[in-house]
């Protein structure tokens, strides 16, 4: 029994996975009959997610179940010599791109923490940013904000509002086009640029104002950004495990699970199911 490794992108066609070790690839075989077997029984090419080649090549078709594929193959060097048999074993994994999103932090001056005027800003400021990102298919959702009472140096208290909001590339369903301003990654760089550039011009408007400055505004500076990479529920990197796909999110293995948008398989010993994402 030989035992491969094989990583099939979520969704995606399968490469060709053949039913046949090297020696054999280079060898005659006489009657060769082949057949697979995945994790819910035999597989033929009556079922529209398979096709099997008259070789015994097998394609997994828009693959989303993982586990270990077998493939049984008979066959005779001679026609004087008995059958002999051969079983294939291979390890099917799924696999997704990690998702990448920005995060970031951001301080403004603040009326009273106890005021309904922070609150109204707050939904405001919201609802600008994803006004500003929407074009792009992406979505801006506030992660936290707290007002605190801050000792200024060399002066008094204030108060300000830290908030921690992210900027996520949005799914376009099926109709996706081809062109790379379609790529979920273009348009996340796009819509970090004009955030930066949003809070560039609150800077700049707060300058050259002659009017008196109001209870809320950006404090210049302030804003932060992160990169972060998250795996789907049921998924997670491990280049331990998964050499050949180092960077992949990959479906977690019988024994670990995935609950949350993680980057990591947990260990669980009750979980029997590839995709585990709850223990």
């Amino acid at each position: 029994i030989f035992s491969v490794k094989v990583y099939v992108k979520l969704n995606h066609n399968s490469p060709p996975i053949l039913c046949l070790t090297n020696h054999l690839r280079n060898a005659e075989l006489i009657d060769p009959i082949f057949q697979w077997y995945g994790p819910g029984g035999g597989l033929s090419s009556e079922d529209s997610s398979v096709e099997i080649a008259p070789t015994g090549t097998l394609i997994l078709k828009h693959f989303n179940l993982s586990g270990v594929y077998n493939c049984s193959i008979v066959y005779k060097l001679t026609a004087m010599q008995l059958h002999k048999n051969h079983i294939i074993k291979y390890l099917i994994y799924a696999y997704a791109d990690p998702k990448i999103y920005y995060e970031f932090t951001v301080q403004y001056h603040a009326a009273p923490c106890n005021s309904s005027q922070n609150a109204s800003f707050k939904k405001a400021l919201l609802q600008l940013l994803n006004k500003l990102v929407a074009r792009l298919s992406c979505e801006v959702k506030l992660i936290k904000s707290e007002c605190h009472h801050v000792k200024m140096q060399r002066g008094g208290l204030q108060n300000e509002i830290f908030f921690r909001f992210s900027v996520t590339p949005l799914d376009r369903g099926k109709h996706k086009c081809q062109r790379r301003a379609c790529a979920a990654s273009h348009r996340l760089n796009k819509a970090k640029h004009l955030i930066k550039i949003f809070f560039k011009r609150q800077v700049k408007v707060s300058r050259t104002c002659s009017e008196p400055l109001p209870d809320i505004y950006y404090i210049d500076g302030t804003l932060k950004m992160v990169s972060v990479d998250r795996c789907y529920p049921g998924y997670g990197i491990n280049a331990v495990v998964h050499p050949d796909c180092p960077e992949c999110c990959v479906v977690c293995s019988p024994g670990s699970y995935n609950p949350s948008d993680g980057m990591h398989c947990l260990p669980c010993n009750s979980s029997l199911i590839y995709g585990a994402t709850k223990c």
